[in-house]
């Protein structure tokens, strides 16, 4: 008779072994564990940090075509309304070759020809903020400036430029973009 009551007793030590509610080893993680688990969260943040960098500045290299596109349309725009006759000539300063005087022409509009109701022909909604100054200070090239030019001759907008002196992903400065 007496072997039954020590069946039973292996019985529930088994059983609270397999519940869970045993050893000393199954109420927490170890230190070494928790060292092992921080070393590689470490690793694997060090690891996307970079990444995240040279993702952010890829952004903001595409939106500084986007940017310059946006306004060199909008100049092309402006000397084609020149040439077609749709801009007065009075509204264009000569020795201009037909190019906005200014950025703030394209935003404000001038009068279209022939419009009586007084219609003005605008090119830009607003002038585009560089993302790598922060700001709307666009490098500006006149028709007669040089190409490489960094000074404004002040008679016209040919060509616009970033004034950031950094250098892209590629390897190119972006005030040669």
């Amino acid at each position: 008779m007496r072997p039954r009551p020590i069946r039973r007793a292996v019985q529930r030590v088994r059983c609270r072994l397999l519940a869970g509610h045993g050893g000393a080893a199954e109420r927490g993680f170890t230190f070494i564990e928790l060292v092992v688990v921080s070393a590689i969260l470490l690793i694997l943040a060090s690891a996307v940090l970079p990444l995240t960098r040279v993702t952010m500045q890829r952004q903001r290299e595409a939106e500084l075509r986007r940017n310059l596109r946006e306004i060199r349309t909008a100049i092309d725009e402006f000397k084609d309304a020149v040439d077609q006759g749709r801009i007065a000539t009075t509204e264009v300063e000569t020795g201009s070759e037909g190019y906005p005087p200014d950025l703030e022409t394209l935003v404000e509009g001038v009068p279209a020809v022939g419009d009586a109701s007084g219609r003005t022909l605008k090119f830009l909604r607003r002038i585009p903020i560089d993302p790598m100054t922060g700001g709307a200070d666009w490098g500006l090239r006149a028709y007669s400036d040089d190409p490489d030019s960094r000074s404004w001759g002040g008679n016209s907008v040919f060509d616009v430029y970033t004034q950031s002196e950094g250098t892209g992903l590629d390897g190119t400065k972006y005030r040669d973009w």
